[in-house]
C-alpha cells in the first residue's frame, strides 16, 4: 500500500508538506503543490477517509483529461491545454493534465484522492466510459465536445455538423460541383469521436441539399497513409475541383501531396479547411472555418468551476441519492444527437461516394433543439461556425 511517506519521497518533500497539501491547512507554493499532486497521481495514493475529512479547503485544481498516444503530437491538444490553463487561472485554479489513453483510471484517481475539484474531458466519444465514471463518482465534470450519453453533464462544442455543411455549401456557391471531403482520421471515426461523426453528417447533408457530387475519404493517422488516400482521391476521374479538409493534423504534408500531383492551390484545386487553429500560419492563406479555441476554453473552464463550486459538488453531472441527475445554469441550444459514420449514396440529386462505411445517410439537421427535460437545466453550448477571410476560387473554366 502506498503511504504518505512514499508520496513525500517521490515529490522530494517532507511528509508534513504532503499532509498540508491534502488538508489545505497551510499555504504551499504552486510548484511544491504541483510536485505533490503529480506524485500522488503517479503512485495512485488515496488518503484515508479520516484524513480527507480534515481538509479545510479545495485543491483549486481542475483535471484536464486528454487521451494521448505517446509520441503522437497534436497541435490542437496543446493549444487547448494552454488556453484552458489560462482560463482556469483567471478563476484561481491550476490545471492537472491526465493523458492516460483509457482515461477512466486516471479520472478515478483524481476524484478519489482529492487531487482535483473538477474535470474537463477532451476528445469526447459518443459512448464515452469516462462520462459514466464521472457520474458514478459524482465528480464535477464539464466536456469539451459532446457525445450521446452526456445530457446530464455541461458541455461546450463547435457545431461540427454545421461547420462541415457550411464549408461544402460555400464551396458549391463558388461554382464547384465535384468536391472531395477529407474527413477525420479513420481511427477517430471508429472511436466515434463526436467531431468526426458530426463532420461526416454535415458534409453529407450539404451534398444532398446542393446536389453536389461529394466523395468522402476518411484520413489516416500518419503522413504516408494520408498521402496514399489523398492521391487516390485526386486521381479519380472525373477529378474533384475542390477539397474540403477536416483532418488538419498533417496539413503541410497534404499540401505537399497536392503539389506533387501537379496541382496548384487554388488555381487547379480549391482547398477549404474546417476547424483550423486561429494562429496556424500554414492555413492562413486558405479559406477556412477556424476552431474558436479561446472561446471554447473559457466556456468549458467556467463550466468546470461552476460545477466544482456548486453546493455539495454535485451540480454538474453528479447524481443525488435518488439517482436524479443534477445541474445548474441556463441551458443553451441543445446539440444534435451523434449519428454513426454510415454513408453511401444519399437521397436527392447529389451523389455521395463515401469510403467511411456503407449504409443509409442520416438527414438530421444541426443544432436542433430536443424536447424539454424536467428538472434543473444543464448548460449546453453549441458554437455556430463562421467562415474566416479567404475567397474560395472558382474552378478552372467555370462551374464544374
Amino acid at each position: 500500500m502506498v503511504t504518505i511517506k512514499d508520496v513525500a519521497r517521490r515529490a522530494g518533500v517532507a511528509p508534513s508538506t504532503v499532509s498540508y497539501v491534502l488538508s489545505g491547512s497551510r499555504k504551499i507554493s504552486g510548484s511544491t503543490r504541483t510536485a505533490v499532486q503529480e506524485a500522488i497521481a503517479e503512485l495512485g495514493y488515496h488518503p484515508r477517509a479520516s484524513a480527507r475529512t480534515l481538509r479545510s479547503s479545495r485543491s483549486n485544481v481542475i483535471a484536464l483529461a486528454v487521451p494521448r498516444v505517446p509520441g503522437d503530437y497534436r497541435a490542437v491538444d496543446g493549444r487547448f491545454a494552454i488556453d484552458i490553463s489560462d482560463a482556469a487561472r483567471s478563476h484561481g485554479y491550476d490545471l492537472l493534465i491526465l493523458t492516460e489513453q483509457d482515461g477512466v483510471g486516471a479520472l478515478r484517481r483524481a476524484a478519489r484522492s482529492g487531487l482535483a475539484d473538477a474535470a474537463v474531458l477532451m476528445a469526447v466519444e459518443e459512448a464515452d466510459p469516462r462520462i459514466d465514471a464521472a457520474r458514478e463518482l459524482a465528480f464535477p465534470t464539464a466536456l469539451l465536445g459532446h457525445g450521446d450519453a452526456d445530457a446530464a453533464l455541461p458541455w461546450v462544442d463547435l457545431d461540427w455538423e454545421a461547420a462541415a455543411a457550411l464549408a461544402v455549401r460555400e464551396t458549391v456557391a463558388a461554382g464547384h460541383r465535384r468536391i472531395a471531403f477529407l474527413a477525420s482520421a479513420e481511427h477517430e471515426i471508429e472511436a466515434r469521436r463526436g467531431y468526426a461523426l458530426r463532420g461526416l453528417d454535415g458534409a453529407r447533408r450539404a451534398a444532398r441539399e446542393t446536389g453536389a457530387e461529394l466523395r468522402i475519404q476518411p484520413s489516416a493517422g500518419d503522413p504516408a497513409g494520408l498521402a496514399r488516400r489523398l492521391r487516390a482521391v485526386l486521381d479519380a476521374r472525373p477529378a474533384p475541383t475542390a477539397l474540403v479538409v477536416q483532418h488538419l493534423t498533417y496539413l503541410p504534408h497534404l499540401l505537399d501531396t497536392v503539389s506533387a500531383a501537379g496541382l496548384r492551390v487554388p488555381q487547379d484545386l480549391a482547398v477549404v479547411l474546417v476547424g483550423s487553429l486561429p494562429d496556424d500560419l500554414g492555413g492562413r492563406a486558405l479559406p477556412r472555418i477556424e476552431l474558436p479555441v479561446a472561446e471554447m476554453s473559457a466556456a468549458v473552464a467556467s463550466l468546470a468551476v461552476e460545477a466544482a463550486e456548486a453546493p455539495g459538488n454535485a451540480g454538474a453531472g453528479g447524481t443525488n441519492p435518488g439517482g436524479e441527475s443534477t445541474g445548474g445554469g441556463a441551458s443553451g441550444r441543445a446539440g444534435t444527437g451523434g449519428t454513426g459514420p454510415g454513408g453511401g449514396d444519399a437521397a436527392g440529386e447529389g451523389a455521395v461516394r463515401d469510403a467511411a462505411a456503407p449504409g443509409p445517410a442520416d438527414g438530421t439537421g444541426a443544432g436542433t433543439a430536443g424536447p424539454a427535460r424536467p428538472g434543473p437545466a444543464v448548460p449546453h453550448r453549441l458554437i455556430a461556425p463562421r467562415m474566416a477571410s479567404g475567397e474560395i476560387v472558382a474552378p478552372p473554366g467555370g462551374p464544374a
